[in-house]
């Protein structure tokens, strides 16, 4: 996988994390340790794209 698609990839999965947290804050019954989890991988990703986008 080039670095190109593998950031490409990372950015999808960012966005659709965006998605389901901010789908998950809306419910009613929200599970706020699933928010969290979902919070720290989204960073993590934010990160590893930062780290490939300069370099």
């Amino acid at each position: 996988m080039s670095s190109d698609s593998h950031l490409s990839s990372l950015k999808a999965k960012h966005e659709a994390l965006s998605a389901q947290i901010e789908k998950l804050q809306q419910s009613v019954s929200t599970d706020d340790l699933a928010v969290v989890k979902l919070k720290q991988e989204k960073l993590r990703l934010k990160d590893e794209i930062e780290r490939l986008s300069r370099g």
